[in-house]
Order: C-alpha cells, then structure tokens, then sequence
C-alpha cells in the first residue's frame, strides 16, 4: 500500500488528463519530422543530458537491445552521435547533434494547446495550478 494514496490520486488524474489529451500533438510532430513517436520519445530525453545507451533504455522504458536498435536509427539520420565516455572509456555517450537539436526545435515550436478543461479553469486556479507544478519541477 501506497504512503501517501491523495498523491497516488493526484498522479493518476495529471497522467490521465495529459495522456489523453496529447494524440494531437503527437500526431502533428511525427508528420512535421517524419520520425516515429519512439525516436522522439529518446531525442527528448537526450535534449537534456548526454547518456548511455542503458541510460536511454531506462527513460524510454524500453530494453537495451530496443534502445540500441533506436541509437542506431537516429545515429545513422545524423541526429545523435556516440563518442567515448569521458569516465569510462568502456562506454560511449549518446549525445544530439545539431541536426537533433532542430528536431527538438521543432517539437518545441509545434502547437500543444492546453484541453479545454484546463483552459476553462479561472485565472485564479490556473495561477494556483502553475505555482505546486513549478514547486512540484524544481
């Protein structure tokens, strides 16, 4: 059982209201990249840090060989690079390339509108709502 089940609530409804609400923009980024939603799932997740491939398994929740399979894709479209772990040399560092950094501006430049449930919340609730996610973030 869970320590804190408000919390367990609290999560389920923000996973739920975000989860059903971004088929959308979903849609619209891989039309704009031609990439499959997989590979933008890793290239978002390598905007904010270099990683091992195991690193990329592991945000992506998918297994080492899917994660390697994928490392090869965006490898081979030039959006992602390996080189030597500084720390490791056993290991190699995924990192973007300039070319996955347009991708990622492009993800970033693509409309993702708030669902209108959120959108009717008064100005009161939506300041209340930005202040615990920035405090829930940081």
């Amino acid at each position: 059982m869970s320590p804190n089940p408000v919390a367990d609530q609290v999560w389920r409804a923000m996973s739920s209201l975000v989860l059903d609400n971004k088929d959308g923009w979903r849609r619209a980024v891989v039309e704009r990249t031609g990439l499959p939603f997989s590979r933008i799932r890793i290239l978002r997740r390598l905007a904010s840090q270099p990683m091992t491939v195991k690193e990329v398994a592991e945000a992506a929740t998918i297994d080492a060989p899917a994660a390697t399979v994928a490392v090869n894709d965006l490898e081979s479209r030039g959006l992602v690079v390996r080189q030597t772990h500084p720390d490791n040399r056993r290991c190699k560092l995924v990192s973007l390339t300039d070319a996955g950094r347009d991708v990622i501006a492009v993800l970033d430049a693509t409309d993702d509108p708030a669902p209108e449930a959120l959108a009717a919340l008064d100005e009161q609730d939506l300041a209340a709502l930005r202040t615990i996610l920035a405090r829930l973030i940081s």
